[in-house]
This record gives C-alpha cells, structure tokens and sequence, in this order.
C-alpha cells in the first residue's frame, strides 16, 4: 500500500515472482467512471473508491487458499477494513511503502498512467498511515525490501 508512485506494482510483481504467488493490480479494477474521474484531475471521493474496494475485497477471497499480492492505495484506514474482509481466513499482510514527497513527484512526471501528478497532493493528505503494516523505505532497491519482507514473513 502506498500513495501513487510509490512503487506498489513494482515490488508487488516481483515479490509475486520471488514467492510464486500471483499478483493483482488494484488499478485494473477502477471502474471507467473513476478512471475518467482521475484523468480529468478531479479527486476520488470515499463514495467512487467504496465499489473498487468491494471489487478488491472479493478478489482477496477468491486467492484466500494460496494466497495472492495486491498493490492497492488503501490510503486511509477505513479502506483497509473494508479490504480486510471478515470472510477472509487470515487478515491481510500489509506493507506500506514510504516514499518521500519529491521522489514520488520525479516518478510520477514521466509515466504513463491515469493518476496525473496534480493528484499527488490529494492522496498525501488522505493518507493515514498504518498502525499494523511492515514499514518500508522505498529509497531500498526491490531486492533489500524482498528479503526484508521475506525476513518478515519467515520465509
């Protein structure tokens, strides 16, 4: 979890690799009208967030027997409730990855994606931090947080 830019896909995809489980991208599950929303610079609002966590929600359940990586925002923590679902076995292992403001504004200049840079600003100041996640610097490379969560999970 993490604002965007922080490199949730890229250590999401690797790490799915690293542990041979599958990986799903939050974003491909925004419906078109939050999509548009964001592409035409305007903020989602709890309201058009509440179906894709719904959607998310489910898609955990589905993977709950072998488990599944999931890079998804959940900036606040009523996000991450509901992504927690009570049908869920075991609750989900959070990693949130911190990232310096001026960082993720290089990263987000050059890619192409949705979510413009004017958005950054509204997503840092949704962001509550959570309390129960492993913390990670993402000025570390992809392969000193891999072992650092695999430290974490014992594995």
């Amino acid at each position: 979890m993490g604002v965007s830019g922080s490199g949730k896909s890229t250590l999401g995809i690797a790490l799915g690799k690293t542990l041979s489980i599958p990986f799903l991208e939050g974003d491909d599950f925004h419906p078109k009208a939050n999509i548009d929303k964001m592409k035409s610079r305007t903020p989602l609002t709890d309201e058009d967030r509440k179906p894709w966590l719904v959607a998310l929600s489910k898609e955990l359940l589905k993977h709950q027997s072998k488990g599944v990586i999931l890079a998804c925002s959940a900036l606040k923590a009523s996000y991450r409730e509901l992504l927690s679902n009570s049908s869920l076995k075991e609750l989900p292992f959070w990693i949130y990855l911190d990232c310096d403001s001026e960082e993720l504004k290089k990263r987000l200049v050059g890619r192409e994606h949705f979510m413009p840079l004017d958005l950054l600003e509204s997503q840092l100041e949704l962001l509550e931090e959570p309390k129960r996640a492993l913390y990670l610097n993402n000025s570390q490379s992809i392969n000193e947080m891999i072992e650092q969560i695999k430290r974490e999970l014992n594995e």
